[in-house]
Order: C-alpha cells, then sequence, then structure tokens
C-alpha cells in the first residue's frame, strides 16, 4: 500500500497574480450616456482605466455644414441637452460677431434669462443624478422637480420642453411672453426653498460626505494643464469663468460671484454646482427686473431676419425676402473666428469659417464635456471601483457634446 501524499495547505502559497479585467459600459446605468471604461483592478483598489467615448457620434459639425447658418440651430440644441439655450445663445453670438452685428438691449436680457434657467437645469440634472446613484433617491426627486418648474417656464416662452431651436442671428425666434416676470418671479422662492432643503439633508450627511470627500480629487495643476473650465476647474480654486472674464450679453453689468472650491474634490464640485444655482438666480431676478415690456428683439436688417409672415402673405417685398432667406440663407462677409461663452460645464467654443455664401464652410465646436473628460482616467485611478459613479457624476459627461 502506497503512503498517503501528503499536499501543502494551499492559504500558505504565493500564487501569482494577476488584475482582474472589467469592463463597464457602453450600456450601464452608471455611465450617464453610451460610454465605455475598461478598467484593472487589484482587488478593489483601480490601477488602471480607459475611458472610451464614441458611441453616439452624429457627424454634428459636418452636418452644420450642409444647410444655412440658420439651419444649425436643432444641431446645437443636441449638443449638450441639458442646457441647450446656452449652445443656442453661444452659436448665435458667434455668427453675429462674424456679421459685425449688437442685437438690442431687451434681446440681450431675455437671452441672460433664458440662458441661466437653462445653467440650472443642467446643475439640478448632474447633482440629482450624482445623488441618486449614491442611494440620495429625495433630494434627487427634490431636485428634478425644480427642474420640471424651470422647464415649464422654458416651455411656455419656446413652445418645446427640452431642445428649443428657439435661438436666432441677430436675435430671438419670439419677444417674451407677457406672463414671464409673473412666472420668474413665483418660481426663484421656491427653488431658494428646495436648495435649502438639499442643503440640510444631503450636504452634511455623513454617508454622503464620506463617499465624496477626498474622491476624485484634481489638482489645480492637471487642471489647467488638461484644458478644464467650468465648474470642474472652479471646484479646484481657480476663478474663471467667461461670463467675468470676457463679458458678453451684458454680464459685465450684472452683480454675481463665482463660486469656487479649495480641494477639488468630488464634493467641492457637487458645492459648487449647487451655488451656481444660487447665482443663476440672482442674475436672473436682476434681469427680470430690466427686461422692458416692448421694443425690438431682433436687428431691424431684412438682409439678416426674417419678414413678418402677415407681410409675408401680402406683400411681394416680404415674399421674396423669406424665399431667398430660407432658401439660400443669410450670408456673412467671408472670414473666420473663435467665439466662446460660458456654457452649462465650461467655456463652449464655436469656431466659424465662411466663405461669403449662405451656407457655413466650417463649423467647429469646442464642447466643454469632452475636454473635461481627460481628467475622469486620472480622477479614477488609485481609488476603489465604487468610487467610480460619484467621480465621474461629478463630470457631468454629456454624449451630445463629447461624440459630436
Amino acid at each position: 500500500m502506497e503512503p498517503i501524499q501528503e499536499y501543502e495547505d494551499e492559504t500558505s502559497l504565493e500564487l501569482p497574480s494577476a488584475p482582474m479585467h472589467l469592463n463597464m459600459g457602453p450600456s450601464h446605468p452608471a455611465m450617464h450616456g453610451t460610454i465605455r471604461m475598461v478598467v484593472d483592478l487589484d482587488g478593489e483598489i483601480v490601477r488602471k482605466v480607459d475611458v472610451q467615448p464614441g458611441y453616439l457620434h452624429r457627424g454634428f459639425e459636418k452636418s452644420c455644414e450642409r444647410g444655412t447658418w440658420s439651419q444649425v440651430y436643432p444641431y446645437v440644441d443636441r449638443l449638450n441637452y441639458c442646457s441647450p439655450m446656452l449652445n443656442n445663445v453661444g452659436f448665435s453670438i458667434a455668427v453675429e460677431k462674424l456679421l459685425g452685428i449688437q442685437v438690442p438691449e431687451r434681446c440681450q436680457i431675455y437671452r441672460v434669462i433664458l440662458g441661466e434657467l437653462s445653467r440650472i437645469s443642467d446643475h439640478l440634472i448632474c447633482n440629482g443624478a450624482m445623488a441618486m446613484e449614491l442611494g440620495a433617491f429625495t433630494p434627487c426627486l427634490w431636485l428634478i422637480k425644480v427642474r420640471d418648474w424651470v422647464w415649464d417656464i422654458l416651455e411656455h416662452e419656446t413652445g418645446a420642453r427640452m431642445t428649443h431651436s428657439f435661438g436666432r442671428i441677430g436675435g430671438m425666434a419670439k419677444p417674451p411672453t407677457a406672463q414671464l416676470k409673473e412666472m420668474v418671479r413665483n418660481i426663484l422662492p421656491e427653488i431658494d426653498k428646495v436648495l435649502h432643503e438639499v442643503q440640510v439633508t444631503l450636504i452634511r450627511n455623513r454617508i454622503f460626505m464620506d463617499r465624496v470627500q477626498g474622491v476624485g480629487v484634481l489638482s489645480k495643476e492637471d487642471a489647467l494643464s488638461y484644458g478644464v473650465t467650468g465648474p470642474m476647474l472652479r471646484a479646484t480654486g481657480i476663478d474663471y469663468d467667461v461670463r467675468k472674464a470676457n463679458p458678453y450679453s451684458g454680464y459685465e453689468t450684472y452683480d454675481f460671484e463665482v463660486p469656487i472650491g479649495h480641494d477639488g474634490d468630488t464634493y467641492d464640485r457637487y458645492l459648487c454646482r449647487l451655488e451656481e444655482i444660487n447665482q443663476s438666480c440672482r442674475i436672473i431676478a436682476q434681469a427680470v427686473d430690466r427686461l422692458p415690456d416692448d421694443g425690438p428683439i431682433n436687428v431691424d436688417d431684412p438682409r439678416i431676419i426674417l419678414p413678418p409672415k402677415d407681410a409675408v402673405y401680402t406683400t411681394i417685398e416680404a415674399t421674396i425676402a423669406h424665399f431667398k432667406l430660407v432658401m439660400e440663407g443669410l450670408k456673412p462677409p467671408a472670414g473666420s473666428l473663435y467665439s466662446y461663452t460660458e456654457g452649462g460645464n465650461g467655456e463652449l467654443g464655436f469656431f466659424i469659417v465662411s466663405d461669403g455664401s449662405g451656407t457655413p464652410y466650417r463649423v467647429r465646436c469646442r464642447p466643454p464635456c469632452f475636454i473635461n473628460l481627460q481628467c475622469a482616467g486620472p480622477m479614477i485611478r488609485g481609488n476603489q471601483i465604487a468610487d467610480i459613479v460619484p467621480t465621474f457624476g461629478s463630470v457631468n459627461m454629456i454624449g451630445g457634446e463629447c461624440d459630436r
């Protein structure tokens, strides 16, 4: 009989180990859109991450070069569908600079009101979704409730709840409604109440603070080297906002502050967006008080603005002008420029080239989400896999901007 062979206890063996290769997305609820991450895990620690956008590519820029200048608006709406009016305003200003025109003051104030409402909507969606993914479902519902109030106003003004296509080169599609001031003044105190509830319930909650403080840290040096802008940059302590640094639409005349953080972590990014909502409400309150009840909303130039519909139906001159603007498009002088405004997530830029025809020769966009997304990998590495969710949520990746 052969002796029984003794085996070494497996727990004492030094077995070779390799990182776990894990795929997240592109169909994953925490990815905030069609984006993929390939992560290498050492236990729960993320050692390597490859962030892969590009699953939503729609050819935005080339589509803009196939129609007239005014037909670009439905495309820019869908760049950042969380704050489309800011995209409308940004593109309008770019073409107006190329034309060398200045819109009336009433139009500028109207743009500020609608744009800041859109900024509020953008921040509400970002903070609400991030809180929900950490288990804070009630504050998420509160914030989404406020977003619906904002959308009620935008729908009343533009006729569309989400993608408005309301901007126009040289003005806006329609003047403000008679109910705008009352609707805005009624909603501002209610927004303040909800934000106070969220602050009391969430931002001092120990579980929430443990999940976001010191997580996804972005240093000032890295933020600048990557070209980060918006709340992500300001959360690191750098005071840069296009509305202050290079004012447009009369922003230099409004009294508001730019919230900045200190640590550049997920918590600071959350607080910056929350305070920016307060500052947007502050701007809107001033703008509503300034908004005239009457006056021109568009520039007085038949080469740029469509004639009134009643004139189109009754005079041959207006009919011809309408036909030529719709079929051929307005014709900016040949040239190129880069124009930038403060979008919901940072500097939104448009580089446009005109060859003098009614069709853009080139339209290129600087989407803040795509630039900011570069930092997602460095911010995630070294943290736990559970930290990916709040960190990536605080980047606020919008697929339409990244995969334009």
